[in-house]
């Protein structure tokens, strides 16, 4: 059977222990390469056709409820943690319930940047499913250092993520060498250009990486959070989890690192970052006559 691209495929020397979308087929040293995209974890790769096993509907079915049932349970720990979130903050702003329930909230404001639209259109689901205000941007990894200042121009946002496909090459060098990364040295530049900016950290709270990424140089450069600490792969919603929990933090109050990996998917092997402030904002009073006529 043929590969073709947009096929979603297994790699045979890999026991097909991931499921990839073939996005592209190139001619290499007289061989048949393709590219590949995970289609749940941020990693891209590459593989001879003849290494390729199309993966059957019924398997796809399976592996996708795999995932889906992970994800599920991530976003009720997620939700039981913004419900405390929210139970504190009422009891703060009405003194104790003592006073007229009479405020009204601001989440961070997050700017999205993807490598990947697909993992983008997810990340936007959830992020709406969830209530964090989102603006999202589909961007080739090599062209987010360019766009960014304009782009942090333009929207002006609280929280900034900076992700889409990357990988570690044990070919190309150590793992200390940033050159053995696809795409770490495209993040880090882009976090550099950022903090240009904005240099504060809790002024703009960074999120950056995908798959396997190089973390100690994206923190270096000004990263509040990145992956991937023990160098393994990320689960495509991983970022949106972070970034939601300091979107729903209290300006005031400091991010505990551990509070913000537990309810990930891939946890504290594959993401990691400093103390950082949260970015929500309490206001009031809140018109309920107007909201409701508006």
């Amino acid at each position: 059977m043929s590969i073709n691209i947009m096929d979603i495929v297994g790699r045979v020397s890999y026991q097909c222990d991931i499921m990839f979308r073939v996005i592209d087929i190139r001619e290499q040293n007289g061989k048949k390469i393709a590219i590949l995209y995970g289609e749940d974890i941020r990693l891209i790769a590459d593989a001879p056709l003849e290494d390729l096993l199309a993966v059957s509907q019924s398997m796809r079915e399976k592996k996708a409820k795999e995932f889906y049932t992970r994800e599920e349970q991530s976003l009720q720990l997620f939700q039981q943690d913004v419900d405390l979130l929210k139970q504190r903050r009422e009891y703060e702003a009405t003194d104790g319930y003592s006073k007229a329930y009479n405020y009204f909230q601001m989440p961070g404001r997050v700017l999205h940047l993807d490598g990947d639209p697909a993992y983008l259109e997810k990340c936007l689901s959830l992020y709406e499913k969830i209530g964090v205000p989102v603006t999202g941007i589909h961007c080739n990894e090599k062209e987010m250092p360019i766009k960014i200042g304009q782009l942090i121009d333009y929207y002006r946002p609280d929280i900034l993520v900076i992700t889409g496909h990357d990988s570690y090459s044990k070919a190309k060098g150590k793992k200390e060498d940033i050159n053995a990364y696809r795409h770490s040295k495209h993040f880090v530049q882009t976090v550099k250009e950022a903090r240009k900016k904005v240099p504060h950290l809790d002024q703009l709270v960074i999120f950056a990486g995908a798959c396997q990424s190089h973390f100690e140089s994206l923190i270096h450069a000004g990263a509040n959070f990145a992956s991937s600490p023990y160098r393994v792969n990320i689960h495509a919603l991983d970022p949106v989890y972070i970034v939601a929990k300091i979107s729903f933090t209290p300006f005031m109050e400091r991010i505990n690192v551990w509070d913000v990996l537990r309810n990930t998917l891939t946890g504290e092997k594959g993401l990691g970052g400093i103390e950082t402030r949260g970015v929500l904002r309490t206001g009031m009073p809140y018109n309920r006559e107007q909201n409701t006529e508006s």
